[in-house]
């Protein structure tokens, strides 16, 4: 299957004063990107990769504590190495995400990690925080999402909770060119089970040293002037 060419202007644009004001806020944010040539780029590699069996059964843990963990969760997973123009259009993006995060919420964000996820019928991943609180290695989560004509009742919902009284704070439709983004220690989430295969991007920023990043030590985050 042939990969659409992709150029460095072909972006796609995000509300990032938007996206700020939303992590300040209530630790997470939605926005659509729409429908570019680098999205519809990603969901062709990921369902090619996909039929050519070129995914992994996903596990908990990293390193030595890695496991799989049929009752937890149950996708498949790649991770980015840059080889293909798709890939590195997206970690362009998440460059372009990072400075400007940096710049408005002196995060001190300093990488980016990523994998393509495809949930097949009956998959799913119970809820999980994505870093141990007080690590700091994994600060801001994200998924793109690459479902063309995804409905609620197709299953596969992102559903994010209130790590205070875990009560539902919303549930998010894995549709085309939805994006997500939440803090990686703050927001416990779930992926519900998905009756189709479900494609989508997982991505985290990094920061590995607390004092790079005086804004996550408050509760609420100060939006820096812009």
């Amino acid at each position: 299957m042939g990969l659409h060419t992709i150029l460095p202007s072909g972006l796609p644009a995000f509300d990032a004063a938007g996206l700020c004001a939303d992590l300040t806020r209530q630790g997470w944010s939605q926005q659509s990107l729409g429908d570019t040539a680098l999205l519809t780029a990603l969901r062709e590699e990921a369902v090619m990769l996909w039929q050519e069996d070129e995914l992994r059964r996903a596990g908990v843990g990293r390193a030595s504590d890695h496991e799989l963990v049929r009752e937890i969760r149950r996708d498949k997973t790649r991770w980015f190495d840059g080889s293909s123009p798709a890939q590195r259009g997206w970690l362009d993006f998440a460059e372009s995400l990072r400075l400007q995060l940096n710049q408005r919420l002196a995060l001190g964000l300093f990488s980016f990690e990523a994998h393509y996820a495809v949930y097949e019928p009956g998959g799913f991943y119970r809820k999980h925080l994505d870093s141990f609180r007080g690590a700091r290695n994994r600060i801001l989560s994200s998924v793109l999402y690459l479902n063309p004509g995804w409905q609620a009742g197709d299953g596969g919902l992102l559903r994010l909770y209130d790590e205070s009284d875990d009560s539902v704070i919303t549930d998010i439709i894995p549709e085309f060119g939805t994006f997500a983004v939440f803090l990686s220690e703050e927001i416990p989430h779930e992926v519900t089970p998905a009756l189709a295969p479900r494609f989508s991007i997982a991505g985290w920023h990094r920061c590995n040293d607390l004092a790079r990043a005086p804004a996550l030590q408050a509760k609420v985050l100060p939006i820096a002037a812009i």
